[in-house]
């Protein structure tokens, strides 16, 4: 379904695919905190402080504690740590642990978006572990948005990497540079005051790598096209995260909110199609169709958007809209 969209994207000309915007966001997984078991024991939350009160002699052997006793023991501990190497959900032992766009601590995926940053278009949009860093996967979203773009019927092949400074790593670069056919223009993060780079016992190609990324990011070319990564992938994760209600996933298992998301992801791009084609592209748009169309747009519109889907019940959905528009206007239906 994905690969379908990108199809009629690509012959629309809305996709091109040559340079991609890269970036993460966290979605926050269909498991709570409160409900996290130990790997090593199985003991939930509050038997985990219960064995942590008797070892600290707060309680006896066999006395249990309560609810407010347990809350100002969790509350006056030092150095309370939560892993992903000692916890997880019983219910959705995929997610992990991780913090959250806004600050808060939840259970959680992680997405990543290749963007075209020609077109808007969504080329990949994978779904990991929520502890997986940038660096680790950046890799694998690039090759799968290539692999996207073949399977549509492109020849295109990706050229350009474009990432924030979070995807910057001197092993990453050296990567990219010696086993992929794609130029990074990832900028360097700041070092604290004072300290400066100094290449000891890294290897010649690791070096030349930074070294080559540095001076493309920091040209005019490298400088627009991190100003519209910033703006258009950013830009779908508003419109899939936020106003599509993805930044949720009430699945469990990564493969099932991976097939979610992906089809929140072939959505994003069929609006953006259809806002092209047709000037409307979401569902609130239809609630104002009927004024904005006028018969002859209705007349001719309609009827080649049911040619050019090639789906038959799409006939059955004109006609009945057109009896609506009929008798909200009081006019005889158009016939298509």
């Amino acid at each position: 379904m994905f690969e379908w969209v990108l199809t009629l994207a690509r012959e629309k000309k809305m996709l091109n695919g040559k340079t991609l915007g890269v970036d993460s966001t966290t979605l926050e997984a269909n498991a709570a905190m409160k409900s996290i078991v130990r790997k090593d024991t199985g003991e939930d939350w509050p038997a985990y402080l219960t064995t942590l009160m008797r070892e600290a002699g707060t309680i006896g052997p066999a006395d249990k504690p309560t609810v407010e006793e347990l809350k100002r023991f969790d509350k006056s501990r030092k150095n309370k740590t939560v892993s992903n190497e000692e916890w997880e959900s019983p219910h959705d032992p995929d997610s992990r642990i991780t913090k959250m766009k806004d600050g808060t601590t939840h259970l959680a995926y992680k997405a990543e978006h290749a963007v075209d940053l020609e077109t808007d278009m969504i080329v990949a949009a994978e779904i990991y572990h929520a502890d997986q860093s940038d660096t680790f996967t950046l890799e694998d979203t690039v090759n799968a948005a290539q692999l996207h773009l073949h399977e549509s019927g492109s020849d295109v092949d990706v050229t350009d990497v474009v990432a924030d400074k979070g995807y910057h790593a001197n092993d990453v670069l050296e990567t990219f540079a010696e086993e992929t056919p794609y130029r990074t223009y990832i900028p360097e993060p700041k070092l604290p005051a004072g300290r400066e780079r100094v290449w000891t016992d890294k290897p010649e190609t690791q070096r030349d790598a930074v070294y080559a990324n540095r001076r493309r990011s920091r040209g005019d070319r490298g400088r627009r096209l991190q100003r519209q990564r910033s703006e258009r992938v950013e830009r779908s994760f508003a419109h899939v995260c936020e106003t599509g209600g993805a930044r949720r996933t009430w699945l469990y298992g990564i493969d099932k909110v991976r097939k979610r998301y992906l089809m929140a992801a072939a959505a994003h791009n069929l609006g953006r199609l259809m806002r092209a084609l047709f000037g409307i592209g979401t569902p609130r748009v239809l609630q104002g169709a009927a004024g904005a169309l006028s018969e002859v747009d209705r007349a001719v519109q309609l009827p080649r958007l049911a040619e050019w889907c090639d789906w038959k019940f799409i006939g059955r959905l004109l006609s009945h809209w057109n009896s609506i528009f009929a008798s909200a206007t009081n006019r005889a239906p158009t016939v298509a």
